[in-house]
């Protein structure tokens, strides 16, 4: 089947139900047969929709389980507990709690895997999950910023690529200590590996007076 972008459509709306009900069956799916097992057939059925109405969405099972996952990770929020240090403790907590569900662990697995030899997927797990959850850096950067606790960007590049980095830092270290060294990742690891990435945020502002700075 042809994973391209299909053509826009006329006629009836998707239906954000339909669609909420999918992505939640395929979730109960990966908890009660994992990945490998599940189908799209059996997604249709515990969702109560027609199969064509899943393959209207998705062009098949991985992309569905990559956006089922993506779902997951939209509920991380950065809460603002007063300080940069405290604010990340607070996600990465979230972001660590959301990887223990079974349907996230599975799934995210899984599709990274195939990810491996399939170029369009990976692309979509970057779009629909790394993409979108770097929005918690921009905003923690900007309210530290506005705390005084970081030093206001003065490159739009290079704070693009310094979200890159914290990004890939954070998410990193949370994936490969939940699902890689399958240690929990409890407030004790939360605060030792913010300080850890503080200390690395504080030299890289210290360098920052140039045009390359943080």
């Amino acid at each position: 089947m042809d994973s391209r972008t299909p053509a826009a459509r006329t006629g009836r709306p998707r239906s954000v139900a339909a669609d909420a009900a999918i992505l939640a069956a395929t979730r109960t799916a990966l908890v009660e047969l994992g990945c490998s097992k599940l189908t799209m057939g059996d997604v249709a059925t515990r969702a109560g929709v027609a199969k064509t109405t899943l393959y209207r969405r998705w062009p098949g099972k991985n992309e569905l389980v990559v956006d089922a996952v993506a779902a997951l990770f939209d509920e991380l929020e950065l809460p603002d507990r007063g300080s940069l240090a405290a604010d990340i403790e607070g996600v990465v907590l979230q972001f660590a709690t959301i990887l223990t569900l079974p349907e996230a662990k599975n799934g995210l697995m899984a599709v990274v895997a195939e990810s491996t030899h399939d170029d369009a997927l990976r692309e979509r797990i970057r779009a629909s999950i790394v993409d979108r959850q770097k929005r918690l850096v921009l905003e923690g950067r900007a309210r530290a910023t506005a705390r005084g606790e970081l030093p206001p960007e003065s490159d739009p590049a290079s704070a693009a690529r310094t979200v890159d980095l914290i990004f890939d830092i954070v998410a990193g270290a949370v994936v490969h200590r939940t699902l890689v060294s399958a240690e929990p990742a409890d407030e004790e690891w939360a605060r030792s590996f913010t300080r850890v990435l503080l200390l690395g945020l504080a030299g890289a502002a210290g360098e920052g007076s140039g045009p390359s700075g943080v």
